[in-house]
């Protein structure tokens, strides 16, 4: 490569991670617009679940095929993208397979790069026929139309895309290692499983062709992962990066156990001691009332504003959900994707505000996610237990009732009634404390 070259390849890598790294920035912004909540407990724990859940992918393999072929994608994009390393320091350096000086262990590392390339190509392929052709029933759902259904299968060619350029570019260095006569940087390094066999159709062409094409997969494999990179952000793709955060944040309590809100308790506190107050002003008379619950993104914690960029909206949630599959209009994977998008309509709004939110009259309840999809929720934690990356959209929905019954009294009759019974006869159903052993007396 010419220094000109050298020069090209850094100003490309320079803007890629820069970009990159601005909407990083973006997404720690908005994760922190949520509520504190302290995730610091049992690190020993959390260590664990990251370990197990986002880099074992345990919870993938409860559904074998789909869990093996994404288990081969990911080990893929981890370890075939471990040449990447070499790549920039060609780039930057002018250098050819600067760490072919390894050896046998290069080889073993080249041949095993490629073996994986060629599984990851086989099951792409199958998850697109899953996707396209047998049309599952997570993946036709009416809340994956337009962006997130285009955006899971724009993903699944960028891998073909990826691979097919990697064996194609190995296989034109193969060519032309393997010419009776030396031609250029191309000395022998490396072993070539797969792209030995891609290469006989370099055969009878010019040596300059072939070198040229060589360097043109090698150019577009590059600039290819730079793209892929700054297209995680707007992706469900995601979670490639955020499944490790996600897992080691997770609530570690039992499934089934609410917190309880700190709001609510300062009220009853403050009712409780008689010393203090009703009438007082409160100490800071220029903050905002404590609210009870969520409307919007900013009053959910950042855990679940973690969660909600770190679905992968597969769907597992939505299939399991006893709701869902009754015909209510709920989809725990909906709530994940309305979250998120709502999170990055307040996003845009501050960086078109030069960093406050001026507010626009929308909110996360009523604008993304009715009161009807809340109260079909029936609270069973399916969703919780089926999700890959430990994400809850229980929680959320949780907190979404907990505004409207508390804050605009907006409970459902029944459970209005259910809760006035409990206040008045200190049970559920609508009789007298005083009659309740009346049953003994019908037989």
């Amino acid at each position: 490569m010419s220094y000109l070259d050298n020069l090209l390849f850094a100003i490309l890598l320079g803007i890629g991670i820069g970009y990159f790294s601005i909407n990083v920035r973006k997404l720690i912004r908005n994760i922190k617009l949520g509520q504190d909540v302290d995730r610091s407990d049992n690190p020993s724990a959390r260590w664990g679940n990251m370990a197990l859940i986002a880099l074992g992918q345990s919870k993938m393999v409860k559904r074998p095929i789909a869990g093996f072929l994404h288990i081969i994608v990911y080990a893929g994009f981890v370890i075939i993208n471990l040449e990447v390393l070499e790549i920039i320091i060609d780039g930057l350096f002018g250098t050819h397979r600067v760490l072919s000086f390894m050896g046998g262990f290069y080889d073993f590392l080249i041949g095993s790069f490629e073996v994986l390339a060629l599984l990851v190509l086989v099951s792409v392929i199958i998850f697109l026929v899953r996707r396209n052709v047998i049309k599952l029933k997570r993946f036709i759902h009416a809340d994956l139309k337009g962006w997130p259904k285009s955006d899971a299968n724009y993903i699944l060619y960028f891998e073909i895309v990826l691979m097919s350029l990697f064996l194609l570019m190995n296989a034109a260095d193969f060519h032309l290692q393997n010419l009776p006569e030396h031609f250029g940087h191309y000395s022998k390094a490396g072993a070539f499983p797969v792209s030995q066999y891609i290469a006989p159709i370099f055969d009878g062409m010019d040596s300059s062709l072939v070198s040229m094409l060589e360097r043109s997969f090698w150019w577009l494999h590059i600039a290819g992962i730079l793209v892929f990179l700054n297209y995680l952000y707007f992706s469900k793709h995601l979670h490639i990066l955020l499944a490790f955060p996600n897992t080691y944040y997770a609530d570690l309590n039992a499934k089934g156990k609410f917190n309880n809100l700190e709001s609510v308790t300062n009220e009853v506190k403050l009712m409780m001691d008689p010393n203090a107050d009703p009438f007082a002003a409160p100490a800071n008379p220029d903050a905002a009332p404590a609210k009870f619950g969520a409307s919007d993104v900013q009053d959910l914690n950042w855990v679940q504003l973690l969660n909600a960029y770190t679905c992968t909206e597969c769907g597992r949630c939505t299939s399991a959900c006893p709701a869902n599959i009754t015909g209510k209009k709920l989809s725990p994977r909906k709530i994940m994707m309305d979250t998120r998008d709502r999170l990055e309509e307040v996003g845009r709004n501050i960086d078109a505000n030069k960093g406050v939110f001026v507010p626009d009259n929308k909110t996360l309840l009523n604008d993304y996610i009715t009161p009807e999809e809340l109260w079909a929720c029936t609270t069973c934690n399916a969703c919780v237990e089926e999700c890959p990356v430990n994400i809850s959209p229980l929680s959320i929905i949780m907190d979404m009732r907990r505004y409207l019954v508390m804050e605009q009294s907006a409970a459902p009759m029944s459970l209005n009634a259910m809760m006035t019974n409990v206040e008045n006869n200190g049970a559920p159903w609508p009789y007298n404390q005083m009659d309740r052993l009346n049953w003994k007396e019908e037989n």
